[in-house]
């Protein structure tokens, strides 16, 4: 009896701007998981670029994210999910039968100094670390 290798999950994080939480999130999750999982990324209303906060808290625990850019979110991409975590997008965010949702409640990064995003970053880290568990 051979095995048959289990199809990769898809997971998508959603966030307004797709400037901070959710590129921190990606971050974390491509670095913990490699391959293991594929990781896509989207905001109701994306910036023009990524928080360069977030970019340096991600740096300092070696996670190079400076190179994302913000994405639209589109009905695509959560059809092609099969996890969707949503950070504070309410209402922006579609909604499909059959696809498993999280909402995680967490602070948002935007103009907030390195001080503040550094627990962002810690718990995003924990939440994730918790998700990669669930779909094992």
């Amino acid at each position: 009896m051979t095995d048959t290798p289990r199809p990769t999950p898809t997971v998508l994080f959603v966030c307004v701007h797709n400037a901070g939480r959710s590129q921190m999130a990606a971050g974390w999750l491509r670095h913990l998981a490699g391959d293991r999982v594929e990781v896509l990324s989207a905001g109701s209303a994306p910036a023009g670029t990524i928080n360069p906060v977030a970019v340096e808290a991600m740096a300092e625990v070696g996670i190079d994210i400076a190179s994302q850019q913000p994405k639209l979110l589109s009905d695509t991409a959560v059809q092609a999910s099969d996890v969707v975590i949503t950070m504070g997008c309410g209402d922006a965010c579609p909604f499909y039968p059959g696809k498993r949702y999280e909402d995680w409640k967490l602070d948002d990064p935007a103009g907030q100094g390195i001080e503040s995003v550094r627990p962002i970053r810690d718990e995003i880290k924990r939440r994730v670390e918790e998700l990669i568990e669930s779909l094992a």
